[in-house]
């Protein structure tokens, strides 16, 4: 998981008609939300020459990377990139710097139209959002948050079998947060309706921006508070405490879920 903050190298601004002049970095995105990468596996940075071998949807500025000029480019082909999730092992930096461009890059694709009116939207002059001229309405990215829980029992791990997971055996239990609920009233709620046990000492420790589709995860850590687990079938098709031995180590860092189980082998 990225522990180095984005606005380390990136600096947020936000025009629909920011004009390019000179090298600029461009995140290109087809239909499938797939990264366009050079040979080198790196992203393109050149004049605006280059984007000409492309038939676009809409390029738009989205601040500066490493002090040039940042767009994000939606193009019409059926030609497959690079999917999105590869991208981490292969340079952390772009995946971060990318997630943005890609969640950047579905709003403004899917608000081009207010959805009270109907009116064509414009792009505001001060915030990152799109106005409805007509009605007013302003339109935000969407984020979707969610939680993801690590709970111990008396040194074992409680984890999942989850239906949608086909590649994965056991993950930590997860949900979106619900309209109305604070953060932890969400960790309850799902914890009870995913596999039927309370829980207690709920402890919030970390965040990540998770663009799988749009999802904000924030992670916690809880401890058993009672109950049998008692699964659905359908959401979730087995849970079990795991003893420490018997968690499988993530293969890979990319995720707060891998961050949270290996911080649990860490701690307990």
């Amino acid at each position: 998981m990225i522990e180095e903050s984005i606005y380390n190298n990136y600096k947020i601004d936000f025009s629909e008609n920011h004009p390019i002049t000179g090298e600029s970095y461009y995140f290109i995105f087809n239909k499938n939300r797939e990264l366009y990468l050079n040979d080198d596996e790196s992203i393109p940075c050149a004049d605006e020459t280059f984007l000409e071998k492309f038939d676009k949807n809409f390029i738009l500025y989205i601040g500066t990377y490493n002090d040039k000029p940042c767009y994000t480019v939606n193009v019409k082909t059926d030609t497959s990139f690079t999917q999105l999730k590869t991208v981490y092992d292969k340079n952390w930096k772009i995946y971060q710097m990318a997630t943005r461009a890609v969640l950047i890059n579905d709003w403004y694709k899917s608000h081009q139209y207010c959805g009270q009116c109907g009116t064509k939207t414009v792009i505001d002059k001060k915030d990152m959002m799109m106005l409805c001229p007509n009605c007013g309405q302003m339109h935000y990215s969407r984020i979707a948050p969610a939680i993801i829980v690590a709970i111990n029992n008396n040194g074992k791990l409680l984890m999942a079998k989850h239906s949608y997971h086909e590649k994965i055996n056991y993950a930590l239990i997860a949900g979106f947060v619900e309209a109305g609920e604070t953060i932890e009233e969400a960790v309850h709620r799902e914890v009870t309706e995913e596999v039927g046990i309370k829980v207690k000492n709920v402890q919030y420790v970390k965040s990540q921006s998770w663009p799988f589709p749009n999802s904000l995860m924030l992670g916690f850590t809880a401890d058993y508070d009672g109950g049998e687990i008692k699964v659905d079938g359908d959401e979730i098709l087995k849970a079990k405490w795991f003893d420490k031995e018997d968690i499988e180590v993530p293969q890979s860092d990319m995720s707060i879920s891998s961050w949270l189980i290996n911080n649990y082998l860490k701690t307990h």
